[in-house]
Order: C-alpha cells, then structure tokens, then sequence
C-alpha cells in the first residue's frame, strides 16, 4: 500500500517522506511519541474547546520545530520519525500537512 507524508510551508516548499519501505509505527507508540512531542514543543491546542485531534497535533508540531527540521538532512531521522507516527495514527495512504494554510488532508 501507498503511503506518504507531504508538510508544506509554502509554494514550492514541499517535504514529500516516502513510507512504501519503511516498517509501520506501531500505534501506542505513535501516539506516546506525538504526546511527547506535542508537550515538549509547548504546542497549544487549536480548537477553542481545548478538545486536541490527532491531526492538530500533527499539524502543531510541523508548525512549532519549523521548516528547518523537515528541510535539514541532519534532522531527518526526527522527520522520518514524526512521518512514521502521523502515518499510523492517521492511517491514510497520504496525508499532507499543511503548515501556513492550517489544515490536514488526505
């Protein structure tokens, strides 16, 4: 089965991670892992019921490490991690993160 992962921030600003080959996060982990992170990063939830889905996680964390951990080949590892457990926990073929628009799809 397909699976990629796609954050954008902006035009031409594109970080496309190819899954096809990689083992699947299991999904307690992925969701321990994004929990982590979310709190870590000091993320807020985006929803005024302070209610926080597992796409505005994903979402906040693109927004709150950058461009620069998606862009950067030293941060790759972190960015094929955070791929992994969107991955999983979203369980859709693609999913694209879209960071300035604010909003997942799939």
């Amino acid at each position: 089965m397909r699976s990629h992962v796609i954050v954008q921030f902006g035009p031409d600003r594109e970080y496309t991670f190819d899954l096809d080959e990689v083992q699947p996060m299991p999904h307690d982990i992925a969701r321990q892992w994004l929990d982590q992170q979310f709190t870590e990063l000091g993320c807020e939830p985006l929803r005024l019921s302070g209610k926080v889905l597992t796409a505005d996680k994903v979402l906040a964390i693109a927004q709150a490490v950058g461009e620069t951990r998606f862009a950067d080949p030293a941060h790759r590892p972190w960015a094929m991690v955070y791929a992994r457990a969107a991955s999983s926990l979203l369980a859709k073929p693609v999913i694209k993160v879209d960071v300035p628009g604010l909003s997942v799809g799939y």
